[in-house]
């Protein structure tokens, strides 16, 4: 008997699918939001510092419940995803979307602090030889940057492969179409029988959260060299 059947496959393929698309999509804002928190003063920065780091505080099956209310048939934003036509609860796409939301704190307090570290001559000598706010970001900021986007993207796929609480509420957990590794485990560990594939899942997460921490502290190191 094969030690990872073919929906198992499924789940760690979709996984890695979701985990990568919420990181990748996440990552242009996240580096903007960590921009406009670093180098910008305004009366709402406390709220915002308080909406970006909420997901870090709240239970994640809270998340994935505000999520359905708002995206559900009968939701509050469910009038503007038919007007396009859009649908999102119980496909894979809200599993990118739960997992986006929860990670996207840690995506944002990496690159703030690497922008925080920014010896801020370097900023103000680019305004001084005429350089606009975008040729600055582009030029300094983000190139020094480099090394908190590296670790936010990482810190942020892994725990997008781990989410589990918000993942269940809005995807749901359809084998083949919104089961992740987790929601599998989860499957697996409340089924008789079931130990053997939970553990053999387990390995392959802890295997590929190993292998993406490696490549990540190797990526940062190399950077430094280069700095």
């Amino acid at each position: 008997m094969p030690l990872l059947s073919s929906a198992d496959c499924d789940a760690i393929i979709l996984s890695i699918k979701v985990a990568l698309t919420a990181t990748l999509i996440s990552l242009p804002l996240g580096f903007l939001y960590a921009y406009l928190m670093t180098f910008f003063r305004f009366r709402a920065k406390v709220l915002l510092e308080v909406l970006v780091n909420l997901p870090l505080t709240l239970p994640p099956v809270v998340m994935g419940y505000l999520l359905l209310v708002s995206l559900g048939r009968n939701g509050w934003l469910a009038p503007l995803l038919d007007l396009f036509g859009v649908r999102l609860i119980f496909t894979w796409k809200a599993a990118v979307l739960a997992s986006a939301i929860v990670g996207f704190p840690l995506l944002v307090r990496s690159i703030r602090i690497a922008m925080e570290g920014i010896d801020g001559r370097l900023v103000q000598a680019s305004r001084t030889l005429g350089a606009g706010p975008i040729d600055t970001l582009l030029s300094v900021i983000l190139p020094l940057s480099v090394s908190g986007v590296v670790s936010g993207a990482s810190l942020m796929f892994a725990r997008s492969l781990g989410e589990f609480g918000a993942t269940i509420i809005v995807a749901g957990n359809m084998p083949g179409s919104t089961q992740t590794i987790p929601l599998a485990i989860y499957d697996y560990a409340s089924s008789p029988g079931g130990e053997r594939a939970a553990l053999s899942l387990c390995a392959v997460a802890v295997g590929i959260s190993v292998f993406v921490l490696a490549g990540h502290e190797a990526l940062v190191k190399r950077l430094a060299r280069r700095t």
